[in-house]
């Protein structure tokens, strides 16, 4: 799935305010208007397909320096440590006088559907040759809701264009969460239906697997949001997640038995690493939805701060979630040989360790010059704030090594990959005390062979004293365990603590520790330990030791911050929309 800017007419941002004050009242309530007339444009499916592209710019896309270049990056969670604290995760948020992700604009991509999808009607043409255009309306729709319920729980649903006359839209309150996530699932589904599918689509556009990839991301999400919110102020009452789990499984049971899709680089050495580092994802039966970059249209800057250290750092306790080659964790198996040095790190663990950590000899980048290649020796300690590396475990995953990346990055950025919806499948079993071994063998132990690890046995699985959750099974940790190694620094991380409404057993008093020092006792004579680099009682790294909000580590309020709170202006405004818990 290749996404590349278009020379159309940008229908979208062309949106006027026809009513000046009416936005203030309401974000979905104007229609976009544009240079060119209702009249003039409704004529065939090539308008709907101009209409359309306009959505594929308002996915997400990384900034141009330092860490916000890398879509790779869980800085807002305990699996990378930034250069500077994350506020949410320290309970620092505070109610917004106005914005705060529920402005006018934030609302704009919405409207936009919903204009789409009250006009589309007016074109002449035949239903299959417009159907893949309604399609992609109802999974843009989805796609945009789905950021904000995570974002905001209970939200107003719109799926027409408001007049701004209707008093009584334009004022009611929020529904409940599941009611909303029952009509993002009942978009895709919609979407599913109608959309060709990735064999017959075309190359650059929305196609039934990408759909089906993101209802099960969505069903799984609420799912485990209402099992482990149940009974709190974030849950829904009555709801125990079982049937958003339930489609969840089902969904990515129908795609995994697609010809379509598949993982790549199966038994290649190195082809984990090799998976997050190419810049053509065309042939890719894995890599789903993905952005294409492109020099002079679209590049970032990553190669060249990822080299440094990239402003973040792999924790300790990421690297500590790798098992060992034998399918123990550290904690126990005797291949372990602890953690005096990178390669002692990386020696007999899990080979997707080795493949996204950098460690001495690893090659950064092919000087094209000279023919000199460029190898990794120490992590970037002491470079600019926005290219150090913070912990000692510097970041491989995405690097690419042609010299040609460096300046101008043109790595493909992935938004869905087949590996997650493995994930999702075999969490939602999991999750209803379902998964069997032959789940297993056709899920997580397909990305375990791929890198050549032992499959889990489920009947055997090795008891792990340092398991984050102890009140749950085995088989739910273990499956936490995978996702977490198989998308590590891809983006997942804040939302699998936020649904499983686990930060008071990861994120409340977590402080971000790192690798040893003592291995690079001398190599950086400009710092000292205790003036300009601190570490804890054992010689572990402590990028936050000085930090006086971070004595404690973070204070996450669980009552309150697992979901962000609404603007003044807007409750001022419209008081039936409710502030959420704790705010």
């Amino acid at each position: 799935m290749k996404i590349k800017k278009s020379s159309s007419i940008y229908i979208l941002f062309f949106s006027l305010l026809i009513f000046a004050g009416a936005c203030k009242k309401d974000m979905l309530n104007q229609n976009p208007l544009n240079r060119i007339s209702d009249a003039t444009f409704w004529n065939n499916s090539n308008d709907l397909k101009l209409y359309c592209n306009n959505f594929y710019q308002l996915l997400p896309n990384p900034g141009a320096y330092g860490n916000n270049a890398n879509y790779y990056i869980d800085n807002n969670s305990d699996n990378l440590c930034p250069t500077t604290r994350n506020m949410r995760l320290n309970g620092e948020n505070v109610v917004p006088a106005s914005g705060g992700g529920w402005a006018y604009s934030d609302w704009q991509q919405i409207r936009n559907v919903n204009y789409f999808l009250a006009n589309y009607q007016k074109v002449n043409a035949a239903p299959a040759e417009i159907a893949t255009y309604i399609g992609e309306a109802y999974f843009f729709r989805a796609w945009f809701y789905f950021d904000k319920l995570k974002n905001y729980g209970a939200l107003p649903w719109v799926n027409t264009p408001l007049d701004p006359a209707d008093k009584d839209a334009l004022l009611a309150g929020r529904l409940p969460r599941n009611v909303v996530a029952d009509s993002i699932v009942a978009d895709l589904d919609r979407a599913i239906s109608l959309l060709k599918p990735k064999a017959s689509a075309a190359a650059m556009r929305i196609n039934k697997e990408i759909a089906q990839a993101f209802k099960t991301r969505v069903c799984l999400y609420e799912g485990t949001w209402e099992k482990y919110h149940n009974g709190t102020a974030f849950g829904v009452e009555g709801r125990d997640g079982s049937a958003f789990l339930q489609k969840a499984a089902e969904e990515a049971e129908a795609l995994m038995q697609s010809e379509s899709v598949g993982l790549d680089n199966v038994g290649a050495e190195d082809g984990y690493g090799e998976l997050f580092n190419q810049v053509d994802y065309s042939s890719s039966k894995e890599v789903l939805f993905w952005r294409k970059y492109q020099i002079g249209v679209l590049t970032t800057y990553w190669n060249r701060y990822s080299n440094s250290g990239g402003g973040t750092g792999m924790s300790k306790d990421l690297v500590e979630s790798f098992l060992c080659t034998d399918g123990k964790p550290v904690s126990v198996s005797p291949l372990y040989e602890g953690d005096a040095t990178l390669a002692d790190v990386v020696k007999n663990r899990d080979p997707r360790l080795k493949q996204i950590l950098y460690t001495p000899g690893d090659l950064v980048t092919t000087n094209t010059s000279d023919r000199i290649d460029i190898f990794f020796t120490t992590p970037g300690f002491t470079l600019a704030i926005d290219q150090r590396n913070t912990t000692g475990y510097q970041l491989q995953k995405g690097n690419n090594t042609d010299a040609a990346q460096i300046d101008y990055t043109t790595r493909g950025l992935i938004y869905i990959r087949f590996g997650e919806v493995l994930l999702n499948f075999a969490e939602a079993k999991a999750e209803l005390g379902t998964l069997t071994q032959a789940d297993a063998d056709k899920s997580i132990n397909l990305l375990r062979e791929r890198v050549g690890m032992p499959p889990m046995v489920i009947a055997a699985i090795t008891t792990d004293p340092d398991w984050d959750f102890t009140d749950l099974s085995p088989v739910i940790n273990e499956v936490r365990r995978e996702r977490r190694v198989e998308l590590s620094c891809e983006g997942f991380r804040f939302d699998d603590i936020m649904r499983w409404a686990a930060a008071d057993e990861l994120i409340k008093g977590y402080k971000y520790k790192g690798a040893k020092w003592a291995q690079w006792d001398g190599e950086f004579p400009t710092l000292v330990p205790g003036v300009n680099i601190f570490l804890d009682a054992d010689g572990y790294i402590e990028p936050f030791q000085q930090d006086q909000l971070l004595v404690n580590g973070f204070q996450f309020d669980v009552k309150r911050d697992y979901l962000l709170p609404l603007p003044v202006d807007q409750l001022t405004l419209n008081p039936a929309l409710g502030q959420n818990p704790g705010w």
